[in-house]
């Protein structure tokens, strides 16, 4: 395959995919992570007025999540369910033997501090909002993690996110006069005095406000464009051997794609797509994902709603929104079988049908903690057979099987060129009909119509109907 092609988003994008990666990780609803930033931001303000502190305080709370894909592994093992324990721990309802065990946990605290300062530094956010997320965890009286730093060692920022974060979660769980209770409770021991009488003074006319303006964007944010593939490594260190994941499904759709035919700008989607294709999987168990064997009973329909995060996610963010659309399909199966729609083939594009085949080469020749690896030819067999069994367009799994294996151009069909569905679509193409009369005519969908017109071409050789019509007949396909 060609080298990997860089897609950008701009940085307030990637910090808003990387927030609801987060969120979903902890158990928190979408959007958490974006209300906690509005909060932070006001509490900044409040106290030093205006200046570049607020930018930090924003990107600190969006960023505050971004290592709890990196231990959510070992929170699998101490909780059993890391995300339905991580939203007990946040809200409080955690039993006191596994609190304690968290507490004692300091290395998990170290991963997720040292992979969101990485992820700050990738971002090129500056020391200030990297040495604020990695001092989230510590606290006023000394008793934090990871290096139970004191006070004076622990900059405002983080103490302005946790508060900010406090009050977010614990009134929405338990009310807004028992979260400020407790955020009082814990004056000069979790975070300053002073300022948890800031913020609880304020903190009514600021919810308030969130909700009167939920969907208010930051004035301070920079659109300078990074690459999307700090995302999807985000999303993949969910599982230690989902490593390179995304990127190894994005280079080989891409390719695919080319083979096929499609577009600079569909392919620059598809890629996206493939990149962030397993947002949703962060609001699933570990326990669950490394399950061997027959999953527990209800464990299915929550794996079947991952693309539905990952499309909810996706939908929240407008440079993602088309690239989430494809994401959404990307266990989808023609024959109606698949998730989370069940959505047969006349409703899949072109760009749909080759994310889902590359997902599923790419698992197939990936190692999996209850089996190894698919040799080439044994993955080009199974996909090749599920494509006989409807699950799949044969085609497109030819063409993904050839990027695969670093092919140029597409074989040329050993039977007949066109097959029997697109030698009667071009005979109506050639009367003149458009997509949607085709469609109508033939009883299929124009999005069907659309694929199969996308694939005579490239069987064919050409690029308009006229060049097409006059080929078919002289190669006698129509008559």
């Amino acid at each position: 395959m060609d080298g990997a092609v860089r897609f950008d988003i701009s940085l307030s994008g990637a910090l808003a995919a990387i927030s609801q990666v987060g969120d979903l990780s902890m158990g928190q609803p979408l959007g958490h992570s974006q209300r906690v930033a509005r909060l932070a931001r006001l509490l900044a303000q409040a106290g030093h007025g205006t200046g570049e502190h607020l930018q930090v305080a924003e990107q600190v709370a969006l960023l505050r999540w971004s290592g709890c894909t990196a231990n959510a592994d070992g929170f699998a093992h101490l909780l059993g369910d890391d995300v339905d324990g991580r939203r007990a721990m946040l809200d409080l309802t955690l039993g006191a033997d596994a609190m304690n065990a968290v507490h004692k946990a300091t290395p998990l605290a170290v991963v997720h501090c040292e992979v969101s300062g990485e992820i700050a530094r990738t971002l090129e956010l500056g020391a200030d909002v990297e040495s604020g997320l990695c001092r989230v965890f510590e606290t006023y009286d000394g008793t934090g993690r990871p290096l139970g730093l004191t006070h004076e060692h622990i900059p405002e920022v983080a103490y302005q996110v946790v508060l900010a974060g406090d009050l977010d979660i614990l009134s929405r769980a338990h009310g807004v006069d028992a979260a400020l209770n407790w955020i009082r409770e814990q004056s000069d021991r979790r975070y300053p005095a002073a300022l948890a009488a800031l913020l609880v003074h304020h903190a009514k006319d600021w919810l308030a406000e969130l909700q009167a303006t939920p969907d208010a964007v930051s004035t301070s944010a920079i659109e300078r464009p990074v690459s999307l593939t700090l995302v999807g490594d985000v999303i993949d260190l969910k599982l230690p051997w989902l490593a390179g994941y995304s990127r190894q499904v994005s280079q080989l759709a891409v390719e695919a794609a080319r083979l096929w035919g499609l577009p600079d700008a569909t392919r620059s989607n598809l890629g996206k797509a493939a990149l962030i294709h397993g947002l949703g999987r962060a609001a699933v168990s570990n326990q669950l994902w490394n399950t061997a064997g027959p999953l527990p009973y209800g464990a299915t329909e929550r794996i079947h709603l991952v693309p539905y995060w990952t499309q909810k996610a996706s939908r929240q963010i407008s440079e993602l929104t088309a690239p989430g659309e494809i994401a959404a399909h990307a266990y989808e199966r023609l024959d109606g079988s698949g998730y989370f729609r069940g959505a047969l083939g006349d409703a899949q594009c072109a760009e749909c049908r080759l994310l889902a085949a590359s997902v599923a080469w790419v698992a197939l020749r990936s190692d999996r903690p209850w089996r190894p690896a698919h040799s080439e030819s044994e993955a080009a067999r199974l996909l090749k057979q599920d494509a006989g069994r409807g699950l799949f367009d044969a085609d497109i799994c030819e063409a993904v099987i050839a990027a695969a294996r670093g092919e140029r151009r597409l074989p040329q069909p050993k039977s007949t060129l066109l097959t029997a569905r697109e030698c009667s679509i071009l005979l109506e193409i050639s009367r003149g009909a458009s997509n949607k009369e085709v469609a109508r005519r033939l009883d299929i969908s124009p999005s069907t119509v659309r694929t199969h017109m996308e694939s005579i071409f490239r069987k064919l050789g050409c690029s308009t109907r006229a060049a097409a019509t006059l080929k078919g007949l002289t190669l006698g396909l129509i008559a």
